[in-house]
């Protein structure tokens, strides 16, 4: 096993359905700040991305994701200090945008080592289902046709939470 950045998102490959490795289109990805303003960004990116793939059509869910995505990564995955300006050389959320010809991937990367969503999971009551933070996993799983979640493999910490769109052909 490598640690270089295609060992990141191996995890990731494992945790989604059976893909022909000639059939990957597209790749892209975006460091975003530790800044709230990120999201913005991180829409712009897809939006770009999903222009020059010929996905506009896909745009609104898949940005709905991204937001969403992108969001619980800052709000819930960086430490205090992560949030100032400088406080790390490289920005420590990272958005990956994957296209197959009949699939597309979002997944975002995170510092944090923590079980995403809280509040959403397979148990959850009226009573905690109303969270903040179990709306934009609900919306996540709503829009997308699944997500999920694994923690990075080798020497990098985190974890990255994706989600999958079946396209149409």
């Amino acid at each position: 096993m490598g640690t270089n950045g295609s060992t990141m998102l191996e995890p990731l490959r494992q945790g989604l359905p059976p893909v022909d490795p000639t059939a990957v289109s597209g790749s892209a990805s975006c460091a975003l700040p530790a800044r709230f303003d990120a999201v913005r960004g991180a829409r712009t990116f897809t939006r770009s991305t999903l222009s020059q793939w010929g996905l506009d059509d896909r745009f609104d869910d898949v940005a709905l994701v991204v937001s969403e995505l992108v969001t619980n990564a800052l709000r819930h995955a960086l430490p205090e200090d992560a949030r100032c300006p400088d406080a790390e050389p490289e920005p420590p959320v990272r958005l990956h945008l994957m296209r197959w010809s009949t699939r597309l991937v979002c997944a975002v990367r995170d510092p944090s080592e923590d079980r995403p969503g809280g509040a959403f999971s397979p148990e959850r009551t009226e009573e905690n289902f109303d969270l903040e933070s179990g709306r934009g996993l609900f919306l996540v799983d709503s829009y997308s046709d699944s997500w999920g979640w694994h923690p990075l493999a080798g020497r990098l910490t985190g974890k990255v939470v994706w989600a999958l769109f079946l396209l149409q052909d």
